[in-house]
């Protein structure tokens, strides 16, 4: 199984308490969903790299902006000390569907951009998420990058399947 079809979902940070439990940092829109019990993720060693382990998960709580999580068969804090530092994450196929005009960021990154007249700018080389709205970094054919703010009136289509997205340069993004 190779790292590019797996996603993020969680990193171990700490053991809690005495009898199995672990701190996870969420990196998931859907913790909720992930962290469930009954849940199936993959534990992974992003050092050592290796074949990522399966795991069930038990019950979590949410504490402090991470969650606490029980997985199966894990009892006792000796068994779960080694682990801090690892990932949790689960295959690109156990996607959570999304609503019509929603995108996983991964999935935008790589497409090319073109213009309303059809003249292709570049593709999207990352997605930053400063504030209000995040911006999406075009790496341009020619010159330097181009922020493009991922408003309504800048973004106009994005076309997973085809891996293109169409925008609007408004006055001084150029």
């Amino acid at each position: 199984m190779s790292e590019q079809q797996l996603l993020n979902v969680g990193k171990i940070v700490n053991t809690h308490g005495v009898r199995g439990e672990i701190k996870v940092w969420p990196q998931t829109d859907f913790p909720d969903v992930r962290f469930r019990a009954g849940s199936k993720l993959l534990l992974v060693n992003p050092e050592a790299g290796g074949q990522p382990a399966e795991v069930e998960v038990v019950s979590a709580r949410e504490q402090k902006n991470m969650f606490v999580v029980r997985l199966k068969g894990w009892d006792d804090i000796n068994q779960v000390e080694k682990y801090k530092g690892w990932e949790l994450k689960v295959e690109a196929e156990d996607r959570v569907e999304l609503e019509e005009d929603e995108y996983y960021l991964s999935d935008i990154v790589g497409c090319a951009v073109f213009t309303e007249e059809g003249e292709e700018l570049g593709f999207v080389k990352e997605i930053l998420s400063p504030g209000a709205n995040d911006v999406w970094v075009v790496k341009r054919l020619k010159g330097g990058d181009l922020l493009l703010p991922y408003i309504d009136e800048v973004v106009k289509e994005v076309d997973v399947a085809a891996r293109r997205v169409k925008v609007h340069l408004m006055e001084g993004l150029l």
